[in-house]
């Protein structure tokens, strides 16, 4: 049903029934984006996805239950660009999936510019990112999310703007998704995840070393 639904919407969808199918096309085969259900015979979908994680960076949309809140922290932990519980609305499905295309489809500045706050470096256009002359490894999403941390360097960026600019939409209280991402960019940060500062009840500041602030 969503396969036919997609492509009345233009996209061209192909399918897997279980998660070892799956992840065999998605290794062979180049996708712009991959839906994966948690609930998937042979591999499930949190397995999946960590091997997938291990050799690429395809943006992921997950479907988890509905109130497993566990789920969907654990999927975006993992990788994920975003999720949605069942049972959903098609159209919401739809919409989450070409917010993170429009996202990952069309970098906001050129391959040329080059971000430096400190030690960290972020090329936008080619969505590299180096701390230390270490390359981070981001996903697209979380290279969006650190491009706008790094261009607002010494001022708080809030969930409410990061959630806005990634998914078109504000953040609620229960979804985790922009804590999520940089929390895990300040995980591949190793020795440099300080940088990055939470800001309660507001959002997030990217200092350089020398200009750290207590919030």
């Amino acid at each position: 049903m969503l396969s036919e639904f997609f492509r009345q919407h233009g996209f061209t969808v192909e399918c897997a029934g279980d998660g070892i199918r799956g992840l065999g096309r998605a290794a062979s085969e180049a996708f712009d984006l991959l839906i994966l259900d948690v609930m998937l015979p042979g591999v499930d979908g949190f397995t999946a996805l960590r091997t997938l994680r291990q050799r690429s960076q395809v943006p992921v949309l997950m479907l988890t239950a509905r109130g497993e809140r566990g789920e969907r922290i654990h999927g975006l932990d993992l990788g994920a660009d975003d999720y949605l519980p069942k049972p959903f609305d098609p159209e919401e499905l739809l919409a989450r999936v070409r917010a993170i295309l429009r996202r990952v489809a069309h970098p906001t500045a050129s391959t040329s510019e080059t971000l430096e706050v400190g030690e960290l470096r972020l090329l936008p256009g080619a969505r590299d990112a180096y701390y230390r002359n270490e390359s981070l490894g981001l996903t697209a999403m979380e290279s969006e999310v650190l491009e706008q941390l790094m261009r607002s360097c010494g001022r708080v960026v809030s969930r409410d703007q990061l959630s806005l600019h990634l998914y078109n939409r504000l953040a609620t209280a229960f979804d985790r998704s922009v804590d999520t991402h940089i929390s895990r960019i300040r995980r591949k940060m190793g020795n440099g995840r300080d940088m990055i500062m939470s800001v309660r009840g507001t959002g997030y500041q990217l200092c350089s070393p020398r200009s750290k602030k207590i919030q």
